[in-house]
């Protein structure tokens, strides 16, 4: 499976009903990510990484080849944090833009499909290859 076939496979899927466990498992052996919105914070990463990261009112998500990066200082500004960052790809969490609850921006290479919300659309998720994120 590439990332055009797993982005053509979630396409039209309903919001809490966006990747079932045989096509995450799918596409974890195909070394493939699935980023979509939840709610009003949450980015989710289904495949190669089983993931969140809060993003509220949108916001940036540092990634690398293993996943999303996480700050496990006590503080905001945190030099070890500043140079994993530094090192890491960026996916922007859009919110309430374009007619979306939720879109991502980056530049890693990505397929997108469309989750829909009672038939409106809610998210424009993205797929992409683990090891692009490197």
């Amino acid at each position: 499976m590439n990332t055009k076939e797993a982005a053509a496979l979630l396409n039209g899927r309903e919001y809490t009903k966006e990747i079932t466990r045989d096509e995450e498992a799918a596409f974890k052996a195909a070394g493939l990510v699935a980023l979509f919105g939840a709610s009003d914070d949450l980015a989710e990463f289904r495949g190669a990484w089983r993931d969140e990261a809060g993003v509220y009112d949108g916001g940036t998500i540092y990634v690398n080849e293993n996943g999303p990066l996480v700050n496990e200082c006590d503080e905001e500004v945190c030099p070890y944090f500043e140079r994993a960052k530094a090192n890491a790809r960026q996916i922007e969490a859009v919110w309430a833009e374009d007619g979306f609850s939720w879109l991502y921006v980056t530049e890693i290479p990505h397929e997108t499909f469309v989750i829909l919300e009672d038939a409106d659309t809610y998210c424009r998720g993205i797929v992409f290859e683990a090891a692009d994120a490197s």
